[in-house]
């Protein structure tokens, strides 16, 4: 058999080159569970994986670092691997061991977990997290429980607790020293303030001695010491938060451990008080001391710490639901959708949109910190790691957006509507009635381009037969980098404008009417196809049928809409859909 190509880094590695590496890859990917054809309920599809990972023609994206990659291409069970493995598999042992009372049942998980771990060694293909989310998966299922460590979390965040009500706490964090402030106005010395708040917060979230000893104190010196030294990137996050050169952020803060949380809700506030908007990323169940999105029901502490806050439970939220949630509310919780370490190929679709609308990713700990940084990856915004260094001191790190991302603001997309609109309004004040025409654009894989000729020919044979109607063609306001989740929220804004006197939705006939205008013979893939073949057009006639309720004059032509509603929700940032029921 052929060994696999060497490669420098994981954006070298592409589908379509080398039918060794295809056949890897695919093994790679369905041996981790990780792959969207294989299993697209829980994947994320490719367009939804470039909401958060800017990835060319035919890339993958693989949830690990660079190093660990290159093991498990070379099939090089040792060490780091290895020990990797091994620091999995005693990790899960020590949790039935701690957990699990009886002997039969501790037996047949010991055992069963035994299975698995012989299995990855004998042929190392594992990612060493999905090997343990595997594990810790069955450890969860067979022992029955949802939450060994929901006690141990709430020690931790009532010892973090009992640290900031200690006027120690207080005067630790507000002592100042007047010649480190650099400022010239009242203005500047607020945000030096705040930048130096937020800092000492940021060591003290990563200061694990605070919340896993009880009544920990350190000395006056010490915490001096430490709450001053930050190595890395504090001046690039310090210029970024900074609202009079960057403006307000929308930031996704990912939380890594229970009582430091307790110090990331305190670095949010002063966040808040920036004018920032932030959004905080919990685990959606058990991952070890991390915090998750029920621990708040159990722990009082937790519970405190997070008033104020917007839980948003949806983990399917659509583009409009949450920026209307982000809008109404500076600080929102969500779920990663995860039970395992960050795994973009695994998380919700509310956190992929989450990653989108941000401007800043701030990610601590160094597991997130390895997952992010060491990694050839480049991400769709600008991501800041922070963790606790070897020298027991703040490290932070900084990787910029990739080069070509763009991204369209929520401001700048309603600005094409806007402009949409008032077309709308002028033509309507000048006696013309004003048509919206559905269509089958991205509905068909690999038809696009034929979707867009055969909408633009019918567009242009009504205008000429209709020349008293002003008709809106939704394939002439695409702009290169929008993706289906941006068209949707734009076109829904126009929609509920009230400017609409026709929504004219496409029929077979339209098809057949377009294929003739064209001159060519319509293609079997085009036979009977309409309106009701979108999930966009779907959606379409719901909203068509909201506006038709509070605005009785509007005529809606086309399929029958009973024939509409047979379909799944629109495909994760697709032009085409997620399928039929």
């Amino acid at each position: 058999m052929h060994s696999t190509p060497s490669f420098t880094s994981v954006t070298d590695l592409a589908y379509g080159r080398d039918p060794e590496l295809d056949a890897w890859l695919l093994h790679f990917m369905t041996e981790n569970n990780i792959e969207y054809t294989v299993d697209p309920v829980n994947n994320a599809s490719p367009e939804m994986l470039r909401f958060m990972v800017a990835l060319g023609p035919d890339r993958i994206y693989t949830p690990c670092s660079d190093e660990m990659l290159r093991y498990l291409l070379d099939k090089n069970l040792e060490s780091p691997l290895l020990d990797d493995y091994n620091t999995r598999w005693n990790t899960v042992r020590s949790l039935i061991d701690r957990f699990v009372t009886g002997s039969f049942a501790k037996k047949k998980i010991m055992s069963l977990c035994e299975y698995k771990i012989k299995q990855a060694m004998a042929s190392p293909v594992l990612i060493p997290s999905r090997l343990m989310k595997r594990l810790n998966t069955i450890f969860l299922t067979q022992s029955g429980l949802d939450d060994p460590h929901r006690e141990r979390k709430r020690v931790f965040n009532r010892r973090a607790g009992e640290f900031i009500a200690d006027p120690f706490f207080d005067r630790a964090l507000n002592y100042c020293i007047p010649e480190n402030l650099n400022c010239r106005s009242m203005r500047e010395m607020r945000f030096e303030l705040d930048s130096l708040e937020l800092r000492r917060l940021l060591c003290m979230s990563t200061w694990s001695e605070i919340w896993e000893r009880d009544a920990y104190r350190p000395t006056a010196d010490e915490m001096e010491r430490k709450l001053d030294r930050a190595h890395g990137d504090f001046n690039k996050l310090r210029e970024m938060i900074d609202p009079r050169a960057a403006g307000r952020l929308r930031i996704l803060y990912l939380a890594d451990a229970s009582g430091g949380v307790l110090f990331d809700l305190l670095a949010v506030r002063t966040l808040l008080r920036l004018g920032h908007r932030v959004v905080m990323s919990l685990k959606e169940g058990f991952y070890f001391d991390a915090p998750t999105v029920w621990d708040a029901d159990s722990d009082p502490v937790l519970a405190k710490a997070l008033e104020g806050s917007y839980f948003l439970s949806d983990n399917r939220a659509s583009k409009n639901e949450l920026l209307k949630v982000m809008r109404e509310n500076p600080f929102v919780i969500i779920s990663d959708g995860t039970r395992e370490r960050l795994n973009l190929h695994r998380v919700s679709v509310t956190f992929a949109r989450a990653w989108k609308e941000a401007d800043l990713v701030l990610a601590k700990g160094p597991l997130n910190y390895r997952r992010l940084m060491l990694t050839s990856h480049k991400f769709t915004r600008d991501v800041i790691c922070f963790y606790r260094g070897r020298f027991d001191d703040l490290h932070l790190a900084f990787k910029p957006k990739a080069e070509g991302v763009r991204k369209f603001t929520e401001a700048e997309i309603l600005g094409k509507a806007e402009t949409i609109v008032a077309q709308m309004r002028e033509a309507r004040a000048a006696g013309r009635n004003v048509m919206f025409y559905s269509a089958i654009i991205g509905s068909i894989p690999h038809q696009t381009d034929m979707a867009i000729k055969i909408l633009n020919g019918f567009i242009k044979y009504l205008r000429e037969i209709m020349p008293g109607t002003f008709i809106v063609n939704p394939a002439e306001h695409f702009e290169e980098g929008l993706d289906g989740d941006d068209l949707m929220y734009m076109w829904e804004k126009v929609q509920r404008s009230g400017q609409i006197d026709v929504w004219r939705f496409q029929t077979h006939y339209d098809i057949e009417k377009s294929f003739e205008l064209m001159g060519e013979k319509m293609t079997a893939i085009w036979a009977g196809k309409d309106s009701t073949y979108s999930t966009g057009c779907t959606k379409e006639m719901h909203i068509a049928l909201s506006v038709q309720a509070k605005q009785p004059e509007l005529q809606i032509i086309g399929p029958n809409p009973e024939k509409f509603f047979r379909r799944r929700e629109y495909g994760i940032g697709k032009f085409f859909d997620a399928g039929i029921e």
